[in-house]
């Protein structure tokens, strides 16, 4: 298990993180969200060891992660943007990283096969989808007790995304590994992540399991006689879009409670809808969104 408890971090005078807290269980794939600049890659890179925070602590299954070798070789780090030299090929970075983790080579080549990718030709010839596949297929290869992803599905197709999922459960469930992903694209996070953690103005706004805090918030369709504002709407809402005299609202209350609500607005129909990651990341970030 790994603990974030009150994890401070500033460049200069900007303060990127502020009072951190988080918990991520073994075995789970967590998803780490928040609009650009919100600090996620400067939390993973804490995380990894790579910054060292100004104050607070992480615990790795309860010893500090930081300046800790024996902590660190659990950990394998994916940036959004891996270092190569100008002469590194897939088989020459592989010779490098060997040095650091036992490599499950089989598995290395095989990836790199099903992803298309020669492993005699230089990196920096390839394009960003097959430079991330290369890596991908690296991290994936050496079954790391923790695997953290910043934007992990940056530069990939469909179907590499696709294959990209499928292995990471098969190292969960082979290797009881823990997976932190950082990633823009939260419909693909949804697809895979057990758990979620928003981060926003420095510090993390909400956590937990997904699917459970998605059966906290609802989205509703409601139309009206006449066209109405959001002024003239109840505050009720984390979200709100009106077309006229149909407005859409995402909300903690319960049917029966949004009912009662705006009753006297008449409304001729209520339908509820279903919400996915990415509405319920929009409803509690949205600027001027209200927790009912």
């Amino acid at each position: 298990m790994i603990e974030i408890d009150k994890l401070c971090k500033s460049f200069g005078e900007k303060v990127v993180l502020n009072n951190v807290d988080l918990k991520i269980d073994d075995g789970k794939v967590l998803g780490l969200v928040g609009i650009n600049g919100a600090g996620k890659s400067t939390l993973l890179r804490i995380l990894c060891g790579v910054y060292k925070s100004d104050s607070g602590s992480i615990l790795v299954d309860g010893k500090e992660s930081y300046d800790n070798e024996e902590v660190k070789k659990d950990f394998f780090f994916l940036p959004d943007d891996p270092y190569y030299d100008f002469n590194s090929t897939p088989n020459s970075i592989l010779k490098l990283y060997e040095a650091l983790y036992k490599v499950d080579r089989d598995k290395y080549f095989e990836l790199l096969e099903h992803f298309k990718i020669n492993p005699k030709l230089k990196i920096n010839k390839f394009s960003k989808g097959m430079k991330r596949q290369t890596f991908i297929s690296l991290a994936l290869a050496i079954h790391p007790k923790y695997l953290v992803l910043d934007e992990a599905f940056d530069g990939l197709d469909p179907l590499a995304r696709l294959k990209f999922k499928r292995e990471l459960i098969d190292i969960i469930e082979d290797y009881n590994s823990t997976v932190i992903i950082s990633s823009h694209s939260l419909r693909e996070l949804e697809d895979i992540c057990d758990s979620f953690a928003l981060l926003d103005k420095n510090h993390i706004v909400s956590s937990g399991n997904l699917s459970e805090a998605l059966e906290e918030i609802h989205k509703y369709q409601i139309a009206f006689p006449e066209a109405i504002t959001k002024e003239a709407f109840p505050r009720i809402y984390k979200s709100f879009s009106s077309d006229g005299r149909v407005v859409k609202i995402t909300t903690s209350l319960k049917y029966e409670e949004v009912e009662e609500k705006i009753k006297d607005l008449n409304p001729i129909f209520i339908d509820e809808l279903s919400v996915d990651f990415e509405e319920m990341f929009e409803a509690v970030v949205e600027e001027g969104g209200y927790l009912a």
